[in-house]
């Protein structure tokens, strides 16, 4: 039998993973109370089924390769990979997919959990939705933030849901290492599940109808598709999958646009996300259900007008607002938006000028990337592409990153690729990109640089210790250099005249 309480909150949160959370932290250190409200495990994707299971069933099989690149280490080497030790490791860093922890972390900060499905009501009213039916009105005195994050995209094709395909989740949390691995898709996800799966012993097939990572530089995509063929993997760029079947024997055939099959154990699809706003009640405020939220510069959602809904009393952060589909920025949002809740309950103003307080800036302008790839990727702000279709004057400057000291002492064999993208008109750099082992430990660096804005000319002064990776700044820079001086040299006279 259901039963119905009623209790009110300055701020209720709907979506209690790593973005819900520093929303709802934000809002009670500042001296208001906030509410998060969860329908899985608190923590969310991320610490489940994403960033830190992926990268622990990454990260030995990358030391072991590592390894191997070092004359007197790979002589230690004795035997392969322990699959068993690995995703035990994998295990752990899910915390065995309990939220105990999580859960202990809420209680310490003084935030209430309510647990169940969270559903819009009205305006400022979520309706929660326990296992036993119960329901629990919760009324928010100033905001309610959607924080509900994005689920895989499974795609309609003939066959697929039938067959059990696997989605991200699926293969993050598998307990077994599948003997022939298919993977639809080629950006992040099915990038480093080709990486880690191959590594783990599966023959592994990757059927990418768009490439291989296609939103980064196209070095990088040329790097990761040589580097997993080099490791067994079969890539097929340009694949469109058009019917999956699974047969009476549990093999699973992929049926590409040209009528080649391909036949494997278990498949995954990677082709994208979807927002999980399909049943949060957003019909109930005139909204449509199941679509991305659109924002404002303060992560007010707005309804079809373009105009705040109501008067501004819902948010969405993370995710489900589309900006910047990586947890760092959502928790990035998430300080963001529990400081302008709390400007905006208190009467005071809003600093929103570009990298202003209660601005979200890096959004559009400096969103870091790791791709655990091998090589990895890392990248920062606009791909030179980017940077064109946004209508800057830009200079590209590339370098051999194994090119660098530190990066022939790092490994035998070292190879990778450096690119800044320069706005000459202001002097500053507007993106960069590193592709090669370890470069994530490279990228934050580079965050500082594109985020701060600092000038080619202070840089200079940014001296790297010798001999390490990071003189590849100084490489970068000298090559800049270079390419100036020669345009300078290939000036005509007059035209020498005129820039002095």
């Amino acid at each position: 039998m259901s039963t119905t309480t009623h209790t009110t909150f300055d701020v209720v949160v709907i979506g209690a993973g790593p973005v819900g959370e520093n929303v709802a932290d934000r809002i009670v250190r500042s001296g208001l109370t906030a509410a998060v409200v969860e329908r899985e495990l608190v923590g969310g994707e991320c610490s489940y089924w994403a960033c830190m299971p992926t990268k622990a069933l990454l990260r030995s099989t990358s030391a072991l390769r590592a390894a191997s690149r070092l004359p007197g280490a790979r002589e230690a080497i004795t035997g392969g990979v322990d699959v068993a030790a690995v995703l035990g490791r994998r295990d752990g860093f899910a915390s065995n997919w309990r939220d105990d922890g999580q859960v202990a972390w809420l209680d310490s900060a003084g935030i209430p959990l309510f647990r169940g499905h969270g559903r819009l009501a009205g305006p400022r009213v979520v309706e929660v939705t326990n296992a036993d039916g119960g329901v629990v009105t919760l009324t928010a005195r100033h905001a309610v933030v959607v924080a509900t994050g994005s689920s895989a995209l499974l795609p309609d094709l003939p066959g697929l849901r039938e067959a059990a395909a696997w989605s991200s989740r699926e293969a993050v949390s598998a307990t077994s290492v599948p003997r022939r691995f298919g993977i639809v898709g080629g950006g992040v996800v099915a990038s480093e599940m080709a990486t880690a799966f191959a590594a783990l012993g599966s023959t592994v097939t990757v059927l990418a109808r768009d490439g291989v990572l296609p939103t980064n530089e196209p070095f990088v995509g040329e790097r990761v598709v040589a580097e997993l063929r080099e490791a067994g993997v079969a890539v097929h760029e340009g694949a469109e999958v058009t019917a999956v079947r699974r047969d009476d024997d549990g093999e699973v055939h992929l049926t590409v646009a040209d009528g080649a099959e391909f036949v494997v154990d278990e498949v995954l699809v990677a082709i994208g996300r979807v927002p999980n706003t399909q049943d949060i009640g957003l019909d109930t405020v005139g909204l449509k259900p199941g679509s991305w939220l659109t924002v404002d510069g303060s992560l007010r959602v707005l309804d079809e007008s373009g105009a705040p809904l109501g008067d501004g009393w819902l948010y969405a952060a993370g995710d489900a607002n589309r900006r910047a589909l990586v947890t760092h920025q959502g928790k990035y949002q998430a300080r963001v938006v529990g400081d302008i809740i709390t400007a905006r309950a208190r009467g005071l103003g809003i600093d929103d000028r570009p990298w202003g307080r209660q601005a979200l800036t890096a959004d559009e302008r400096a969103v870091p990337q790791v791709v655990f790839t091998e090589p990895e990727v890392a990248s920062v702000g606009l791909t030179a592409a980017g940077a064109a279709a946004a209508g800057l004057r830009t200079r590209v400057v590339d370098y051999d990153l194994g090119a660098v000291a530190g990066s022939v002492l790092h490994a035998e064999g070292y190879r990778g690729q450096a690119r800044m993208v320069v706005d000459e008109d202001r002097g500053v750099l507007v993106g960069v990109t590193f592709v090669g082992p370890d470069v994530a430990e490279l990228l934050h660096a580079a965050t500082i640089a594109v985020a701060a804005e600092v000038p080619l000319a202070r840089l200079w002064h940014a001296v790297p210790a010798f001999p390490t990776v990071s003189e590849i700044w100084l490489r970068l820079l000298e090559t800049y250099e270079n390419q100036s001086s020669n345009e300078a040299g290939n000036d005509t006279p007059a035209e020498q005249d005129q820039a002095a």
